[in-house]
């Protein structure tokens, strides 16, 4: 069976920001690299980034079962 990979992509990018809002993990690894500072504007950045993979996935799964009969 073959597999969307642009869907893998949504969901996949979707699933990582998503542990990055609800774990310190990014909070932790900017500390580490020095960026430390710009933990304070990390919503800013994350949560859209996670609604556009979140549509991203829909989008491909409608095409894709647009697609299939």
């Amino acid at each position: 069976m073959w597999r969307d990979r642009w869907l893998v992509l949504g969901v996949i990018g979707a699933a990582l920001t998503c542990l990055a809002c609800l774990t310190p993990a990014l909070v932790l690894l900017l500390g580490v690299i020095g960026l430390g500072a710009l933990t304070g504007r990390l919503d800013l950045l994350v949560l859209p980034l996670f609604i556009a993979f979140a549509a991203f996935a829909v989008y491909r799964y409608r095409q894709v079962r647009r697609r299939r009969p």
